[in-house]
């Protein structure tokens, strides 16, 4: 059962720090609009992992294509961590701006302000101990890989000037690897899975209902 007797010391002034992983494709990003819309976009501060990959801009075009996006060294969790712990004390943030088609960081920043949930999202969370143990509640989007690809090549076609090509060579040189490597890992670590992702109403509403009580 999802976080039974959960209280770890919260207390109304204590932001809810909610991690959401899962493969690339899995529905994560679909649960965490969810959750944000039906708790109210009001009551959280919503951070994605994938804003904070680090900046490539110092190389040239074809070896920043090269990198590795899928392992945990691609990411500046450093400051992601720096960011939910200013949030938790009730200082605002400045996110990075990441520009996929160039694979490197903007000059602009979004302000996220404190609230009384902080959720986080990316395919990489529970993978680094000190993200993971930062994270209050651990939510897991299980979702099979055939429709995890379609909805890669759909994505990246659409939001990031990828060819279909593209998307299937990076699928198959490090999305899959580096998912069954690091991501299929750190399911082990969750609270509660969600399979099917944001079509599981189900599950969408337990958790839904779990965090609102969380809150009272």
């Amino acid at each position: 059962m999802f976080l039974q007797g959960y209280n770890r010391g919260m207390t109304h002034s204590t932001p809810l720090v909610i991690g959401i992983a899962g493969g690339s494709g899995s529905g994560k990003t679909t649960v965490a609009q969810e959750i944000l819309q039906r708790v109210g976009p009001s009551r959280i501060a919503f951070l994605q992992h994938d804003a904070y990959y680090k900046d490539l801009s110092g190389l040239p075009p074809t070896q920043r294509a090269e990198v590795n996006f899928d392992h945990p060294n691609s990411l500046e969790t450093e400051l992601l961590i720096k960011h939910i712990e200013q949030l938790k004390s009730g200082q605002s943030v400045e996110v990075p701006i990441y520009d996929f088609a160039h694979h490197s960081r903007t000059e602009q920043t979004y302000t996220v302000q404190p609230r009384g949930v902080i959720l986080v999202e990316g395919i990489l969370i529970f993978v680094e101990p000190a993200l993971r143990e930062i994270c209050d509640v651990k939510i897991f989007v299980d979702t099979d890989s055939d429709i995890r690809l379609i909805r890669r090549i759909q994505r990246d076609i659409a939001e990031r000037g990828r060819t279909v090509d593209m998307v299937v060579k990076q699928y198959l040189n490090t999305v899959r690897p580096m998912h069954l490597e690091f991501v299929e890992q750190s399911k082990r670590y969750a609270d509660v899975i969600i399979p099917e992702g944001g079509m599981n109403v189900a599950a969408l509403d337990m958790v839904v209902a779990r965090i609102e009580a969380l809150l009272v």
